[in-house]
């Protein structure tokens, strides 16, 4: 016969071995969900839109958020990181980024909201190419898990743009 110590041994490493395996199933049981968010941002009104000293330009923007974001919680879901950025092109760039506003939402039952807010964050553009530019509005969010890898998606929101003077 074994002694209690290879018996207690043989147990732990079977009870570890079904608990990763477990996990292991649990984790990709959650690439099962579909998520189908909805968000919505309207700019009620660009406050300012300046040229700073050095020559870039800043724009100032307040917005309506309103985001339907329930559907990207599941059981295994910890919290959601969400940001709204500015992006657009330039000559120099093809992409620009800029975020305006950021928060986490901790629970589901936070995930469904609508916020009047101007921009958290600076939106400047290094050098004067923010006039009259056409820009997207998009709603960017990570989900990160208990276990598991983190993804993210986005919703890209089109037909914003910018005066053509400064204000």
């Amino acid at each position: 016969m074994h002694s209690f110590g290879y018996r207690l041994n043989g147990l732990l490493t079977f009870a570890v071995t079904i608990l990763a395996l477990m996990c292991a199933i649990t984790s990709l049981s959650d690439n099962f969900n579909t998520p189908f968010p909805s968000a919505e941002i309207k700019i009620m009104n660009i406050n300012w839109f300046q040229k700073q000293p050095q020559g870039h330009d800043e724009v100032s923007l307040t917005m309506n958020v309103s985001a339907d974001l329930q559907s990207l919680f599941t059981w295994n879901t910890k919290q959601v990181f969400i940001f709204v950025a500015a992006e657009y092109e330039t000559r120099k760039n093809s992409l620009n980024q800029v975020s305006l506003w950021d928060a986490i939402i901790p629970a589901k039952e936070h995930a469904k909201f609508w916020i009047h807010t101007s921009n958290k964050y600076r939106f400047v553009d290094q050098g004067n190419n923010l006039r009259g530019k056409k820009f997207n509005l998009t709603l960017h969010w990570h989900v990160m898990p208990k276990t598991g890898k983190m993804f993210a998606d986005k919703i890209v929101l089109t037909g914003y743009s910018l005066p053509e003077e400064y204000r």
